[in-house]
């Protein structure tokens, strides 16, 4: 059986050494009294609820499925699913970062960052039914009328209700200006939705009492394409005047799907038979709302990945600790034992490494993504405002698809650290493998978030938003470049930043002859700055640490952090030589190939 403790250290150092989160928010007036021993305090609490309520349920959870009435179209999850919501409501665990004004706590949107990403360790299926809420919160926070906020965000901010988003149709999928769903305007203001989505994730449950969708639909004379999109509010009760539920809307589940992972979360096929619905924001501008949404379940789907990695590499590295299995290379090293534990091993070492080193990059990666989210909103200096939503548009993508790539790569790299064992549902691990891999798939795949960081974020502005990353990079080379003891992490950051610049002018030449030379570059070009992201991160975390031993500090802590770090840029950081040069091949060698797909 699988175990989990929660990484609290570790997100300590990130936010309290390294990024200095309590001054950020210090000049944030709602979040002037957020203090490190607060996020502390409430961050333990968190983990315990993650590694006591929530983690005892993933294998069962997984094993057990959900199930659908055919006759009722009700869904009910997993044994111990709905008790463990209730205790999570009870404790106010919805509310963490959400507005006062609705019952909310108010505390900076990183302390739920944190505690989701123990959540998503814990139990990544059970976490996707109160995940999506914060999303949906989100876009009616933004876009929503004041009747619209105050008759949602409250039961939203409170766990009574969930909220889902509905966008995937059959025939579409990404291409959401194909869409058939539509809205026909009623005397009283309201719609009627009628229409079919696919791949629902907690589309349909037994643990609230109502089900806030937020759907995409095309209005009757809406302009072809995604020009022609708008967002509905359609709860699977009506909601009355006086904030009581009406009568059931027709919105239903006709359908689970059965899949690979997350078999604990009911992934819903939803009918949509003429159910009443609130638009949200403006007619045909429905994006710019669900934007809001699917830009957090991006960091969102990061995050997921991020908590998997870290519970695989804890079970990997115990194991590996335990297991005994042929000698060293280099001599014995437990003479007591008959072999010697497979730790010893360098690949095995390498194995670990990789989930370790991505799993605390990828933190710090989206701590600070999570600050920055906070500036965007919050920050009393509008430069700072757009700043902030500048840098955090740059690394959505990033932290979406070079997050679960990594997952990918790391969930399946401690599954192989127990051999045969790591193929057998008892120790837990092919369920990491299995979970992880939906996130590199859905709120958009990761090649259309590639296509979405090169096309747009870079190309789009011609670089200007990734110079003003290599401008953070540049300011770290200046400040630690004639410290030798950084100059293992400080050359590699400072090298690919001077290549980036002229790498990206090359492929925005060639794309702007050919288009399809973006599309040939893009997933390369994604994960090249994913690692100049994290070689980043990794070098600040150095930084910390070299200073922290200077200083005469003991703890072990520090001299693991550098010797992780030593290893993604021995190890990892190096395969952005092979990435340029597979992305400078270009799209010939792909396009004119139609002999060998005949």
């Amino acid at each position: 059986m699988p175990t989990y403790t929660p990484p609290l250290r570790d997100m300590q150092f990130v936010m309290h050494e390294v990024l200095n989160v309590s001054a950020d928010f210090q000049a944030i007036p709602k979040y002037a009294e957020a203090d490190a021993e607060t996020i502390d305090a409430v961050l333990e609490e968190a983990g315990k609820f993650a590694s006591e309520v929530t983690f005892p349920l993933n294998m069962s959870g997984d094993e057990e499925g959900c199930t659908l009435n055919k006759e009722t179209h009700e869904v009910t999850t997993p044994r111990g699913f709905k008790e463990a919501y209730h205790k999570y409501v009870e404790g106010g665990w919805p509310a963490l970062s959400c507005d006062p004004a609705y019952g909310g706590q108010g505390l900076p949107l990183v302390v739920n960052q944190c505690f989701y990403e123990m959540l998503n360790s814990a139990n990544q299926a059970w976490t996707m039914y109160p995940g999506l809420t914060h999303g949906a919160y989100a876009a009616l926070s933004t876009h929503g009328t004041d009747e619209q906020k105050q008759t949602y965000l409250p039961k939203m901010t409170s766990g009574e209700w969930t909220g889902t988003m509905c966008l995937t149709e059959a025939h579409c999928g990404t291409d959401l200006g194909l869409m058939r769903t539509k809205a026909e305007p009623q005397a009283d203001g309201s719609y009627l939705i009628t229409g079919n989505k696919i791949f629902i994730s907690a589309g349909e449950h037994d643990m609230t009492s109502n089900i806030i969708h937020l759907v995409l639909a095309r209005l009757v004379d809406a302009p072809p394409g995604i020009k022609g999109v708008s967002l509905f509010i359609v709860p699977k009760f009506i909601v009355e005047k006086d904030g009581t539920l009406g009568a059931r809307n027709a919105i239903h589940c006709g359908g689970l799907e059965h899949k690979m992972g997350i078999h604990g979360n009911a992934t819903a096929q939803i009918v949509i038979d003429g159910a009443r619905g609130y638009m949200v924001g403006q007619p045909n501008k429905g994006m710019q709302a669900m934007f809001v949404m699917m830009n957090a379940a991006r960091l969102g789907v990061g995050n997921q990945s991020l908590g998997l990695t870290e519970v695989a590499y804890q079970n990997a590295l115990a194991y590996a600790k335990d297991r005994i299995q042929m000698r060293s290379l280099s001599g014995v090293k437990a003479k007591d034992k008959p072999a010697d534990p497979i730790i010893v091993h360098p690949d095995v070492r390498k194995m670990l490494l990789t989930a370790k080193a991505y799993a605390e990059g990828g933190r710090a990666l989206a701590i600070y993504c999570a600050v920055l989210l906070d500036k965007a909103h919050y920050h009393p200096d509008e430069k700072v405002r757009k700043d902030s939503d500048e840098m955090l548009s740059l690394l959505t993508p990033i932290v979406k698809a070079f997050s679960t790539d990594n997952g990918h790569i790391a969930t399946n790299a401690c599954m192989q650290v127990f051999g045969g064992h790591g193929f057998i549902k008892e120790w837990g691990m092919e369920q990491f493998v299995r979970d992880n891999r939906i996130n590199m798939i859905y709120e958009g795949t990761n090649t259309i978030q590639s296509l979405d960081l090169l096309g747009r974020k870079v190309l789009g502005n011609n670089g200007a938003t990734l110079k003003k990353f290599g401008k953070l990079v540049g300011q770290l080379v200046e400040e630690e470049g004639v410290n030798e003891k950084m100059a293992e992490f400080i050359n590699p950051i400072a090298m690919l930043g001077d290549q980036m610049t002229k790498f990206t002018t090359e492929l925005g030449f060639k794309g702007f002859q050919n288009p399809d030379e973006v599309g040939a570059a893009a997933v390369d070009y994604l994960r090249v700055a994913g690692h100049l992201v994290h070689g980043y991160f990794w070098a600040r975390m150095a930084q910390v640490a070299l200073r922290e031993i200077a200083a005469g500090n003991t703890d072990p802590f520090y001299q693991a952090k550098l010797q992780t770090a030593r290893f993604y840029f021995a190890k990892l950081f190096p395969e952005t030589a092979t990435l340029m040069r597979t992305a400078r091949s270009g799209s010939k060698v792909l396009m004119d190939t139609d002999l060998a797909l005949a």
